[in-house]
Parts: C-alpha cells; structure tokens; sequence
C-alpha cells in the first residue's frame, strides 16, 4: 500500500509542477504567477478542491503522441473565498503554452455544469495562446462547447473572468461571454486578430499593448471592467467583488455584519450641489457617503466617466448604485454611458440586487457623432433595462433631470418603487433658458420680459414640487438624510413581488 501511495504522490507532484521548472521561472520572469499560485491567493487558503489532474490529451498528430503533461494546461475544481463557494479554473501557461484542446476544454465545462447545478459562480483565469493548432477542428469544437455553457450559465450563476495572458482569436468570447471581465496591466491583453495579421492584411502596425491591452479595453472598447498592476492586485480584488455578489440567481444578496448607522446623517451633504446650476459636482461623493463604510466597488470605472456604476453596501447588503456624473460631460448621456449603465443594471436585475439610482441629467449628448453613433438605440437599451426589471429600485433626483434623461433615469414611469428628490432638484423637459426661448420667442429682442419669463418658468417647473404634486416624486427629503431615507425605502421593498407579461423572452434593442 505504501508504495502506491507514494506513486500517488510523485504523479501529483508531477502534475504540479505543469511544464516544468524552467517555464516556470519564465513565468514568474514576467512578473505572473503560475495557475496554481493564483488559485492560493483567490481563494481560501487550504479550500481548493481539484478535479481531472491526471487528465491528458488524446492528440496523436504533430508528434504530440510523445508529449503529454498531467492536466492538460488547465487547473480545475471549486473553493471558497471568505467562506463562500466557487467554482475555479485557471489556465496554465507553462503547458502548451495554456493552449485549449479537446480534453482542456472538457475539464473547463465540467465545472460549468457544476456550478449550475449547485448554484455558486464561475471564476476563470485566462492565460492562453488560443486553440491547439494540433488538435484542429477537436480545439475549435471545445471553445464552442465552453462558450454554450457560458450562455447557459448567464443570469444563473455569476461568471467572472480574469485575463493574466494573452487571450486571442476564438479564445476572447469566453471572457467576453461571461458577466465581468478584469485584465492585469501590461502582461495581458485580449483581440481577435493580433497585430502580424493586422500589418499583413490592412497594412496596420501596431502592438499588441495598443491594440487589445488592459488600457485598451478600459478606456476605449469597454470590453474590460477594471485593470490592475499585477497578479496579486488583480486576485484580491476579485475576492472583494465577490464579497458584493449572489451565489446564484435565487440565493438573494450576501449580508454581511456592517459597522455603520443605518440612521446616520451627513450635513455636508446639505451643500454639495451648487448654488449655480451649471457649476460641476462629484456624484461619487454621494455614493460613498450613502454607503456602508464608504465601500464603493466601481465597475468601468474608466470608462464612459459621465455615468457612475458599481456596488454598495446598505445595512450590510449588496446594491448597485448607478449615479450621472456632473463633472464629465455635466453629467449627460451618451450612447458609451447608457450602454454601460444598461448592462450593469440589467446584472443586477437578473441576480435580484437592488438598484439605487442617482440622477442629475441635462439630457443626451448632442450632435452628430451621437445621432449617427445610434445614441437613439443605445439610449433604449438603458431605457429597456430600467424598465425590465423587476428589484427594487429607489431613485434619488440631486439636481436635473430633463427631458427624455430624466424619464430613462429609473424614473416612477419606468416602475420606480420610491422617488425622491432633494430640494435642489429641477425636473422638466428642458432647461429655462431653452424652453423661455421656445416659448417666447417673440419677446427674444425684450431682455427684461425674457428675465421674467424665465424666473416664471423656474418657479413653475424647476423645482421638485410639480413632480411631486402629480405623485411622480414620493418626497422631497433633505440632502443630509439621504442615506437614511434610502435604506428605509429598501427595507420596505425587501419582499417585492413584481410580475410581468409571459413572455419568452423580451427582443432588446441591441
């Protein structure tokens, strides 16, 4: 018995050791850490399970009949991050250079299938050179395999993926298929087509950092959510995210024990929107100063800046925060801002998290760029997602809200459960300058009637009590009581119950 259990034991430590020591210390020459090294620091420590070590290629062709490394370039099995349940793969670049094959794929949807069944997230670390030329049409029919299970694992388990390599060709829909996407600055980068068949083709020169790198994709494609320096940052990041989301889409919010009054007021708040309209403010300020601890876990945070979004926590449970940011484009939408707050909520909405909503809008960004941009279908898909979903949803109205912004803004008509607005609020179709020059324009040449139209149409509409008067704004509270007024209103809506119309499924304007 002893010797078999000490071949046991040389086979793991075989499988361990992936492509060797030298491709090792290649890996760690990059300043990345190798499969295993990051599953110990994502996850608990002394809680990984691993499935399939010994599994092998079945490839005979190219002489890979005389070459074959336990485990196949993938590590696979489950976890738990802060005594919660996770299903794990990581991609080994030490083996085949973490290439996808047949048997690679296979270890990657058995944990897909797991995570369905016993409802807890996937969380994919990707660092690979693509589909295995070798195995051909064997490689291509497993991503495709992988990405199925991607599909059907949406809105059912959340599903996260961390780029740590190069991840190119077929190889980008998995990640891109999945709900978060986190990259590590200067080692990976996404595209589907690299930069040698750029300049071959259309004559292109450029590298693989300008072209799908973490800079790239945050700031540009919005492929990507979030990048961080290294692999160390990247992981324990992905552990505080964790901390926000629900195992599974019937398993409600995580509640954690919170240090913070649910009652606690913030005179500050009292002054943070400007005496003059068009003078800027941070809407950050008021997330963190509403949430618990301050604790804002921002998604694409560089990306489409005039729109905020991310998670908070209230009384120690889980809700998304989308907020206007009046310091970028004053605040207005666009079609880069309503896709990205868009599919946010429609996140949130599909695993039961709460959304709380900050308006402060001018409208839509003009001009053409945006028209010929389709702002008009970009704008309907915030406008769909608000509308579609059915959590609780409690909107703050901090200053503007005008015209069709403020009705695609979680407004009351899109089935908003509690409306409020702080005194500061101003909710019309348009500005007074615009409307007093539409509505008047024959006294244009009249400086002293235009003055007086316009402080009319301010008493009239600019304020938040002809909304309220109609029962479109539930209150008007006060800026220092937001944080208390917002939690009640969740704690209200904690049972909601909300139908809609049978439908298969809604046709999106995508």
């Amino acid at each position: 018995m002893s010797s078999i259990i000490d071949q046991l034991e040389e086979s793991r430590a075989r499988a361990r050791l992936g492509g060797g020591r030298k491709r090792i210390d290649s890996q760690h020459a990059k300043g990345k850490l190798t499969a295993r090294e990051r599953l110990e620091v994502l996850l608990d420590p002394g809680s990984f399970e691993e499935f399939d070590m010994f599994v092998k290629h079945r490839s005979a062709d190219f002489g890979m009949e005389t070459t074959h490394i336990p485990g196949d370039g993938v590590v696979t099995g489950w976890g738990t991050i802060n005594g919660r349940k996770t299903f794990v793969f990581a991609q080994d670049f030490t083996v085949f250079g973490g290439s996808l094959s047949e048997t690679h794929a296979q270890k990657i949807c058995k944990v897909q299938h797991m995570a369905m069944k016993q409802g807890a997230p996937v969380i994919g670390l990707q660092d690979s050179g693509g589909a295995r030329i070798q195995e051909g049409v064997a490689a291509l029919a497993g991503y495709t395999d992988v990405f199925q299970n991607n599909i059907l694992a949406s809105g059912v388990v959340p599903q996260i993926s961390v780029i740590m390599g190069p991840s190119a060709g077929g190889a980008v829909y998995s990640p891109a298929l999945t709900d978060f996407i986190f990259m590590v600055r200067d080692t990976s980068y996404m595209f589907l087509t690299g930069p040698d068949v750029l300049k071959t083709v259309t004559n292109e020169v450029v590298t693989a950092e300008e072209l799908g790198g973490a800079k790239t994709h945050t700031t540009k494609s919005s492929v990507a959510d979030g990048a961080y320096d290294n692999d160390m940052e990247a992981l324990t990041e992905i552990r505080r995210l964790f901390d926000f989301l629900p195992l599974n889409n019937r398993d409600g919010v995580p509640v954690r024990t919170f240090y913070d009054e649910h009652d606690r007021t913030d005179r500050s708040l009292n002054t943070l929107v400007p005496e003059n309209p068009n003078i800027p403010y941070n809407m950050g300020e008021l997330i963190t100063k509403v949430a618990d601890e301050g604790d804002f876990f921002e998604i694409q945070k560089n990306f489409a800046k005039n729109i905020l979004t991310g998670f908070i926590r209230l009384e120690g449970r889980t809700v998304g925060v989308v907020g206007n940011q009046p310091v970028v484009l004053a605040g207005c939408l666009d079609s880069d801002a309503s896709r990205k707050a868009a599919r946010f909520v429609r996140f949130c909405d599909a695993f039961s998290i709460p959304v709380l909503t900050f308006v402060d809008v001018p409208g839509f960004l003009p001009g053409t760029s945006q028209e010929y941009g389709g702002v008009i279908k970009h704008g309907a898909k915030l406008l769909y997602a608000y509308g579609e979903a059915t959590v609780p949803k409690v909107t703050v109205i901090t200053r503007k809200a005008f015209g069709g912004a403020y009705c695609v803004m979680a407004s009351k008509h899109l089935r908003g459960d509690i409306n409020y607005a702080w005194p500061t609020a101003q909710i019309a179709v348009m500005g007074s300058k615009g409307a007093v020059e539409i509505l008047h324009r024959e006294d244009l040449d009249k400086p002293d009637v235009i003055a007086v139209k316009t402080a009319d149409y301010e008493d009239k509409f600019l304020s938040p009590f002809r909304a309220a008067e109609r029962g479109y704004v539930d209150e008007v509270i006060q800026p220092m009581n937001t944080r208390m007024r917002v939690t009640r209103a969740f704690a209200l809506l904690k049972d909601k119950q909300l139908d809609s119309p049978w439908k298969k499924h809604g046709n999106l304007p995508l």
